[in-house]
């Protein structure tokens, strides 16, 4: 008998077709002697319509009321759930995140697990029921409901699989595993059937939207194996885990991420100390730098650029022009319109000419390179948005067509 930990996204829980379907894919691990754990998120696009909801009231709703609107989306998928699994003969309960033992620090809208109090879920499984949790979410020690912000639900059932040492757990998507690209936009992408939790980590950070960064992490850190499966078609998925043989350089995938933008600060101060002060200062906004370049020093000045998120760049312009040293005469640009290629493979660093094939792929295709950034298993590119697509078919047939 196996501990399994299942998590079921907001499209596999859509409608009462799909929860039924849920609910059998449940109830067939139950029934083969299995402890079933369930981590479910809100139905379809709930959570979108509970923000509409909000801004019907204010634009500027505070983030920890926001934290209790969008964590009631979750709750109406786990008593549905478990009246369907309840419907077809096995024993179910639903519990919230604070019921199943999540507390949280207090950052609302994208708090952090502190630690899971399980007495109450090995309770429930110790009486042979299927415990069906609410995802992305949980309580903080003042006893306020919080969000564990994008991919939380990801996120809680890694963390339900540490906690409880369960054996596996099976992310169930829309999709049947993790493919070399999206193949919704590569008719050749290949469906995986294993990878390691650095490529994997470096996927979800670049772009491809299978698996939330922070799960993979957790699941890191935890060793706990993870499988990325269909919730629509029973076939064997992709497994994450330590892969012993990381000698040989394979090229995992090829992501795009649009939501990027690209700040210039051009004829900055060449002295000592103004790169610790610019980035000091995004870091106490709390802003994630990506690919920074610094131009050689000229004429006393230099020109600094990288890459936010788009919606930290006005955040983080507004942060660069309180700096001291920012005055009229240096410049402050900001560019939307680009967007982050990548490929991912282990064992990039002691493979030559990785990167000359990714860039005459994109030379031949006629694409223009702005910024480059490289670590053992990655390289990632800036360029116009426009070529976004372009560029993934580019880079995917030079190294996996």
């Amino acid at each position: 008998m196996s501990l399994i930990v299942q998590k079921f996204g907001g499209s596999s829980v859509a409608n009462a077709e799909r929860v039924m379907n849920v609910a059998k894919i449940v109830t067939d691990t139950y029934k083969k002697g299995n402890d079933v754990v369930v981590v479910v998120s809100a139905q379809g696009d709930t959570t979108d319509d509970l923000i509409a909801k909000a801004k019907e009231i204010t634009p500027n709703a505070t983030k920890r009321e926001m934290d209790m609107l969008l964590s009631s989306g979750e709750q109406i998928s786990i008593a549905l759930l478990s009246m369907a699994i309840q419907s077809i003969g096995c024993p179910a309960i639903s519990l919230l995140g604070w019921q199943a033992g999540f507390v949280t620090n207090s950052v609302y809208s994208s708090a952090r697990i502190k630690t899971i109090h399980t007495e109450r879920l090995l309770t429930e499984l110790g009486n042979r029921k299927i415990v069906v949790v609410a995802g992305f979410q949980g309580v903080n020690e003042a006893g306020d409901v919080t969000t564990l912000g994008r991919g939380g639900s990801d996120t809680s059932a890694v963390a339900l699989a540490a906690a409880l040492h369960a054996d596996r757990c099976q992310i169930f998507t829309d999709v049947d595993g993790v493919y070399t690209a999206d193949p919704r936009k590569v008719p050749s992408a290949q469906k995986l059937k294993e990878i390691t939790y650095d490529e994997m980590l470096e996927l979800a950070t670049l772009g491809a939207q299978v698996l939330n960064n922070r799960s993979v992490e957790m699941a890191k850190k935890y060793n706990v194996e993870l499988e990325v499966i269909s919730s629509l078609n029973p076939i064997p998925g992709t497994i994450v885990k330590e892969v012993a043989n990381m000698e040989k350089m394979l090229v995992r995938g090829v992501t795009k991420d649009t939501d990027v933008a690209r700040i210039s600060m051009i004829g900055v101060s060449d002295i000592p100390g103004i790169a610790f002060k610019v980035f000091n200062k995004l870091a106490q906004k709390n802003i994630n730098v990506d690919i920074i370049l610094q131009s050689v020093g000229r004429n006393s000045t230099k020109d600094i650029a990288f890459t936010v998120n788009k919606d930290n760049a006005p955040v983080a312009i507004t942060a660069l022009r309180e700096l001291p040293f920012v005055g009229d005469e240096l410049e402050i640009t900001c560019d939307t319109d680009v967007a982050k290629v990548s490929v991912v493979g282990a064992g990039m660093e002691t493979h030559p000419g990785t990167a000359s094939k990714m860039f005459e792929a994109l030379y031949n295709s006629d694409i223009n390179i702005q910024m480059i950034s490289t670590s053992e298993i990655k390289i990632s590119v800036l360029i116009d948005a426009k070529d976004a697509d372009k560029a993934v078919l580019a880079v995917h047939d030079a190294f996996l067509g």
